[in-house]
């Protein structure tokens, strides 16, 4: 096997396997997930998961990046392709629950919750790497 395709396998398969864990969550038929009348009532459990699904998401793939292309000076852009990445996924998520799934509702406030958990995403993974390199 292609040594580059091994490392790529071996730096990324914590967040294939977390999209995959979140996409089959978002497409069971949620008719017991209580439904949030208002933005004002984000912080309920259901936006606290998309917040921790989201987060998790993000410092994973900036996790993979890092460890497949290395820290150097591109770290910042590691930080938007993951955010962008987040974003996407996480809309993408939110349409497929309106329009495919069974049972399930996608909303502007899951979406929001869902970007704002990437944001958490890439801020923890920078604490973590500041610790990380000082110790």
């Amino acid at each position: 096997m292609n040594p580059k395709l091994i490392k790529t396998l071996k730096n990324f398969w914590p967040i294939t396997l977390w999209a995959l864990f979140v996409f089959i969550l978002s497409a069971i038929p949620g008719n017991s997930i209580p439904r949030l009348p208002s933005f004002f009532d984000w912080l309920k459990p259901d936006k606290i998961v998309h917040l921790v699904f989201y987060g998790v998401f993000t410092f994973l793939l900036l996790h993979g990046l890092v460890k497949q292309y290395g820290a150097g000076n591109k770290r910042f852009m590691y930080k938007i392709v993951a955010f962008n990445t987040g974003m996407v996924f996480g809309l993408l998520m939110e349409v497929l629950q309106y329009y495919e799934f069974s049972g399930r509702n996608g909303n502007i406030y899951d979406f929001i919750a869902n970007t704002i958990g990437s944001l958490i995403g890439i801020w923890i993974f920078s604490i973590y790497k500041r610790k990380k390199l000082v110790k």
